[in-house]
C-alpha cells in the first residue's frame, strides 16, 4: 500500500468547488493488493471531488476492461465493467471508516489515499459469474461446453394415453382451476 501514493489527494489546498482526477488502472495497481484474479486491466477512473467548508463529497466512477476466465468454460475474454460510488468525507475526532459511505478523518488531515476505494468499486462492479459472450450467442467452439451439453438433463415427456388414476387428475384441476 506504500506504493500508492498517486492516489493521495490532497485536499487542504483546494479551493471550494469542483475537482476531478483522472487515474489509469492496470495489473500493478491489483498487485498492491495481493489480487491476481484478473489480468490485462485496462481502466480508467474519474473522481469528481466537490470541496465544501465542512466535508468533500466524491463520486468515483470507473469503465474499462478486464480479462477473466469464464466461469462454464474456463477461457479468457475480455469483460467490460462500468460503477460508481459516492463517498462523504467529514471531519471529526478520529479515524472512522466503519460506513462505507462516510469517511470520517481527524481534524488537521490534509490528504487521504482513494486507492481502496477505487479497488473496492472495481471489484464490486464485476459480476460474480462470469460468462464468455461466445456461450450466450452459441459463437465459442469449446471442448468444455461440448460436456457440458452432453451431460445436460434431457426432458421427460409424458405419455398423453398413460391411464391416470381420476382422483389425481381431479386434484390437478384444482390446481388450474383458479
Amino acid at each position: 500500500m506504500s506504493n500508492l501514493k498517486e492516489y493521495l489527494i490532497q485536499f487542504v489546498g483546494l479551493k471550494t468547488g469542483k475537482h476531478q482526477f483522472d487515474y489509469q488502472i492496470d495489473d500493478s495497481f491489483f498487485e498492491h493488493f495481493g489480487f491476481d484474479e484478473y489480468s490485462a486491466s485496462d481502466i480508467k477512473v474519474e473522481i469528481l471531488l466537490d470541496k465544501k467548508n465542512m466535508m468533500l463529497e466524491l463520486e468515483i466512477k470507473h469503465n474499462g476492461t478486464i480479462n477473466v476466465p469464464c466461469d462454464l468454460t474456463s477461457e479468457d475474454f475480455d469483460l467490460t465493467i462500468k460503477g460508481k460510488i459516492n463517498l462523504i468525507v467529514k471531519f471529526g475526532d478520529a479515524f472512522n471508516d466503519e460506513n462505507e459511505e462516510i469517511l470520517t478523518l481527524p481534524h488537521g488531515e490534509y490528504e487521504f489515499n482513494v486507492a481502496q476505494y477505487i479497488y473496492e468499486s472495481i471489484i464490486l462492479s464485476v459480476p460474480t459469474k462470469r460468462v464468455h459472450p461466445g456461450v450466450k450467442d452459441g459463437t465459442l467452439d469449446s471442448k468444455a461446453l461440448d460436456v457440458l451439453n452432453d451431460l445436460a438433463p434431457t426432458e421427460i415427456k409424458e405419455e398423453e394415453n398413460k391411464d391416470t388414476d381420476p382422483r389425481w387428475d381431479d386434484l390437478k384441476k384444482l390446481l388450474t382451476d383458479k
